[in-house]
């Protein structure tokens, strides 16, 4: 007793309940760590997930003497999620899913290990997983990365180390045409296999920001064409996409990664929105293209 009261004194413990699917708290399933008070301010919008992930379990078998809190539950919408990086994301509600309101700029997998960053003319032969930046001359690198996220080939996608945060995933082919259904119930997606061709005319000006770029081209937004309402909320900009040569289209064009390759095959599907037209395009790319990378809610 006298060595368990002289711990509670010493470390500036939290203590939160592991919540269970019935909002139940299990006895001596606990959650603790030792926190400073910048680390509290910067995990102010933590959530059930990220807190399994990050906190050990305690080794009290109580909570007495301790301020125990339940643990504040996911909303998508309001609440963000971090990737290992410590890149902090929006979130955003479309039918019956959630996304990410913006795209994946992290460069380590969720282990840890790095995602190479192949900026060299090797990036078009590249069979395992790499991400790149932007060839660009008018504003700094890193507001690029940071408007627009990394390109990643489909090797980083498909990596077994995973790409999106614990909890989160790229979304498969299936749930990209679930995502475009709900924007425009009133077409019949076309889902064939192979079907390669835009699934909607209209769902791509609600993905899209409404943000263009200014007269002297920033490259930041999209250039004049088919303006992007945003109504959705997903907020879709200009990354452009990397090709085994050179970039491609940024200002101009968007392409979204799904999990999905055409079954032993050197391609993968993917979604494409433009600034002259109001669709989304279905196709595929190599996978050694680099492309955007949106993730999904388990």
């Amino acid at each position: 007793m006298m060595i368990r009261i002289l711990l509670l004194t010493m470390l500036p413990v939290i203590c939160l309940a592991q919540v269970n699917p019935n909002g139940e708290k299990p006895a001596g399933e606990l959650l603790s760590k030792e926190i400073s008070p910048n680390e509290m301010k910067r995990n102010a919008s933590f959530n059930v997930e990220e807190i399994k992930v990050r906190w050990k379990k305690a080794a009290l078998e109580n909570c007495t003497g301790v301020p125990c809190v339940a643990a504040p539950s996911f909303t998508c919408g309001t609440s963000t999620i971090s990737d290992i990086d410590g890149n902090v994301y929006e979130t955003v509600s479309i039918g019956t899913q959630c996304w990410t309101k913006t795209n994946l700029k992290v460069t380590k997998y969720n282990n840890g290990d790095e995602i190479p960053d192949s900026t060299n003319s090797t990036w078009g032969t590249a069979t395992i997983g790499a991400r790149t930046g932007y060839n660009v001359n008018v504003v700094p690198l890193s507001d690029y990365v940071g408007t627009f996220g990394y390109l990643y080939n489909w090797y980083a996608v498909n990596d077994s180390r995973k790409l999106c945060p614990s909890g989160w995933h790229v979304p498969t082919d299936a749930e990209w045409n679930i995502l475009i259904q709900a924007l425009d119930p009133s077409q019949l997606i076309d889902t064939t296999e192979f079907f390669n061709g835009y699934q909607s005319a209209t769902a791509g000006t609600v993905l899209k920001s409404a943000v263009t770029n200014s007269s002297n081209g920033s490259g930041l937004g999209w250039d004049p064409g088919t303006a992007g309402t945003n109504t959705s909320g997903f907020t879709a900009l200009p990354g452009g996409s990397r090709n085994t040569l050179s970039w491609d289209a940024v200002s101009r064009v968007v392409w979204f990664w799904s999990a999905n390759e055409i079954g032993g095959t050197t391609v993968a599907w993917f979604r494409n929105l433009t600034n002259s037209i109001g669709g989304v395009y279905r196709s595929y790319h190599s996978k050694s293209f680099g492309q955007s990378v949106r993730c999904l809610k388990d």
